[in-house]
């Protein structure tokens, strides 16, 4: 059986984490005071001692926090970083006030507060610092390593989380909506989730604060057997997305090849079913993306598919386990150039993730298409994904997977 990112490593990447934030932030503090100090070898224990308990409690609230995932993105490291730094800070000083006998009373709040602008000023700083970076560097580190995977072992997603600016990507057959960003974030945790429980490894690229369309990773990247073909996206505002799921995919020992401009191409033009790669012509997908790609993708016969009517070829089609294509009608302009084509009832109902060969993920927005499936024999697990299909994504864009 394929194993899964289990809690037992996530835990491990939690105290990993904590612990290269720790000693960071706890190393750069008793050497910044004993520089202070003039090097005096006497001061160097005592200002070890006046750390160490903080440094202790910073380590248990990053551990906890990296449990509850909150080290991913760098907005959120930050926060815990900076609330961790503040909290342990406190709780430090007053431990030693405790060892010291001294009693704490009324008079000691205000000392022990005026730290945070003193003794302990740079303490909360450097504990902001390291998770932001040492911290998101490390979780990804842990949570990867050994990842690599073999054929016939192991299944890996790659998943990215959602920017913080998502509400600002690319539209261009839906109106603009309002987003949501904390539902997005919940809903992005269920699908990650939805995909472990099915046996996906999942792998985090480098989440990207500013790149608003980053967490539809699909489209950077196709996956042919052993090799990545890195994108050249249509969207020159998702140009720069490439370059963090090129640094997945090498750690992951897979081999690299792209498509160079002039070419284009998103992945989520591109439907594999058996040896043949069904690519979409359209906005984002340009005919020289479609060259390079024939002239890469040995032993695959490439068709090329026009797409006007949706944003991607699997915004209008995708294929069932058993290499049916099924899309809403009214989007496929060409369903004729399919083997087997079945049309469902909604449009979202056209996009499905093959977990396993007798199950399949599918958007919650389809009750009526999911009931098909299931009729077909096919297990379905459903997720809400309402507000990636506000900025005109499905289900499989959230993530690649590799088998």
């Amino acid at each position: 059986m394929p194993t899964r990112v289990s809690t037992t490593r996530r835990l491990l990447a939690a105290v990993g984490t904590a612990a290269v934030v720790a000693l960071v932030v706890h190393a750069a503090t008793v050497l910044l005071y004993f520089s202070a100090t003039g090097g005096a070898t006497a001061q160097f224990l005592p200002i070890n001692d006046f750390f160490a308990g903080s440094s202790f409690v910073l380590f248990l609230l990053v551990a906890v926090a990296g449990v509850l995932g909150l080290l991913r993105r760098r907005r959120t490291a930050l926060a815990v970083g900076a609330v961790g730094g503040v909290v342990a800070a406190i709780l430090g000083t007053l431990s030693v006030f405790l060892r010291a006998g001294n009693p704490v009373t009324a008079d000691t709040v205000p000392v022990v507060l005026g730290s945070l602008v003193g003794n302990n000023l740079f303490f909360v700083v450097a504990a902001a610092l390291a998770t932001v970076y040492a911290g998101t560097v490390a979780w990804r580190a842990i949570l990867t390593r050994d990842t690599r995977p073999q054929p016939g072992t192991r299944r890996i997603a790659l998943v990215r989380a959602p920017a913080a600016n998502l509400a600002d990507g690319e539209l261009t057959h839906l109106e603009r909506h309002d987003i949501d960003p904390a539902l997005a974030d919940e809903q992005w945790d269920a699908y990650v989730a939805a995909l472990e429980t099915a046996g996906f490894e999942t792998v985090e690229v480098a989440a990207a604060e500013t790149l608003a369309d980053s967490v539809f990773v699909e489209d950077a990247v196709v996956i042919l057997d052993r090799l990545a073909v890195l994108g050249s996206p249509g969207a020159v505002s998702r140009r720069e997305e490439i370059a963090a799921v090129e640094t997945s995919v090498t750690d992951l020992g897979l081999d690299i090849a792209r498509i160079e401009l002039p070419g284009t191409l998103d992945g989520g033009d591109v439907l594999k079913v058996g040896r043949t790669i069904y690519v979409g012509r359209g906005g984002r997908t340009n005919a020289e993306g479609i060259r390079q790609l024939r002239a890469i993708a040995a032993g695959y016969t490439v068709v090329a598919v026009p797409v006007t009517r949706v944003l991607h070829l699997k915004s209008a089609v995708t294929a069932l386990p058993d290499g049916t294509v099924i899309g809403f009608a009214p989007l496929v302009e060409y369903p004729e150039l399919f083997d087997r084509f079945l049309a469902v009832p909604e449009a979202s109902g056209a996009a499905v993730v093959v977990l396993a060969p007798d199950t399949v993920l599918m958007a919650a927005s389809a009750p009526l298409s999911a009931a098909l499936i299931a009729d077909l024999g096919y297990r379905v697990v459903t997720v809400d994904i309402s507000e990636f299909e506000k900025r005109e994504g499905c289900v499989t864009c959230l993530s690649v997977r590799i088998r």
